[in-house]
């Protein structure tokens, strides 16, 4: 076994140029420079009843407008059968859908003293939030 060279460090090595890298290889090294990212289309909310009775749904502004218009249209032929509410959903259990907290009627409730953070902190904070 040879004892290590330090006159010529690792990170100074020199790459050799005549490799060729085959281009499966290349692909995945190029996938994994791109970061995976939310699609951000913008989109249109649209009420597909009476400004009373609003039942809203939100369709993507990048859709063709000929398919837009058949879709919304469907949509208001159709919209009595969607459930729009909770209640309108006939034979669900509401323990599903309702948030308890299993308190003690013994035990008082406490207020917590509010703690605040630094200020560049709750500017971090806030943006997190806002994700």
């Amino acid at each position: 076994m040879l004892p290590p060279n330090f006159e010529f460090p690792v990170y100074e090595a020199m790459v050799e140029e005549d490799e060729e890298i085959p281009d499966e290889i290349r692909w995945i090294l190029e996938q994994e420079k791109k970061a995976i990212q939310p699609h951000k289309e913008e989109i249109e909310i649209i009420n597909l009843v009476t400004d009373e009775d609003k039942k809203e749904i939100k369709i993507g502004t990048l859709l063709d407008v000929n398919i837009k218009k058949i879709v919304i249209e469907l949509l208001r032929n159709y919209a009595d059968i969607f459930a729009w509410l909770y209640k309108d959903m006939p034979g669900l259990v509401p323990e599903v859908v309702e948030h308890r907290l299993p308190l003690k009627p013994e035990c008082p409730l406490l207020k917590q003293k509010l703690r605040r953070s630094h200020p560049d902190m709750a500017l971090k904070i806030k943006e997190e939030v806002r994700k």
